[in-house]
């Protein structure tokens, strides 16, 4: 099982949950929102080999969080991956994006400069502009767009600048979802969960229900659960390899 976005620090108790994960085996990218939370996180996977904290620094608090920024690049050289991260454009945050777009663009030149990472990112009604800003930092690393929720001329976008993308069961319960996913390029989709903010059956969505993506994907692609099984595998195993 693979969880490629997952906000470990912010369940109820996080060791318990990190305790499960390593006793299913789960793959589990641990996403953080703010650089001053990655110590702690990083802790919560001690011992656990299929574990990775992400170093992140959310959009929707980049107003409050900015000041971080030069603990996010001291930080930086302890991890491949990069966390959340990038632009958000609904209403609520309208009047922070100056600084959302201050710490998103500073960050992917800090990625470049740092020879690039693995980065989750958060596109929610911004895909052109943080595709723009993709397109613009060259060597930032491997861009995974977390619940993409773009157009389709969007994705075409994305799929054409090399972004993978991560999926998960609330993303495909919607219509829009699974049209958008059906077009992604198989080899480059892990699955996730965004627990514990997204709720299934009225509680936050653990790690392992990550799986619940496959039936979806199977549907869609036309090809057995197995085979999905194998090729989030490979997609994971190739990801680690080519980055």
């Amino acid at each position: 099982m693979i969880d490629f976005h997952c906000h470990l620090d912010l369940y109820p108790d996080p060791h318990a949950i990190a305790s499960e994960c390593i006793s299913r085996g789960i793959y589990l990218l641990s996403v953080t929102t703010t650089p001053s939370a990655w110590k702690g996180t990083s802790e919560l996977a001690s011992g656990a080999s299929r574990i990775r904290t992400a170093l992140g620094l959310h959009p929707q608090i980049a107003h409050n969080r900015k000041h971080e920024l030069p603990l996010f690049e001291q930080l930086l050289p302890e991890t491949r991956y990069v966390g959340e991260i990038g632009l958000d454009g609904g209403p609520e945050y309208k009047e922070y994006w100056s600084d959302q777009y201050f710490v998103f663009t500073h960050i992917l030149k800090l990625c470049q400069r740092s020879g690039g990472r693995i980065m989750s990112l958060h596109s929610r009604r911004a895909a052109k502009a943080v595709l723009d800003e993709i397109e613009a930092h060259p060597g930032a690393g491997t861009a995974i767009l977390h619940w993409f929720s773009g157009t389709q001329r969007e994705l075409d976008r994305a799929i054409s600048l090399g972004c993978w993308f991560s999926v998960g069961p609330a993303m495909l319960a919607s219509k829009k979802g699974l049209a958008l996913a059906a077009k992604m390029p198989k080899d480059r989709v892990l699955t996730e969960t965004d627990g514990p903010f997204v709720q299934i059956d009225g509680r936050s969505a653990f790690p392992w229900e990550s799986e619940n993506a496959i039936p979806f994907l199977a549907s869609i692609w036309s090809v057995p659960e197995l085979e999905i099984r194998e090729q989030l595998k490979d997609n994971l195993r190739n990801l680690a390899i080519n980055n």
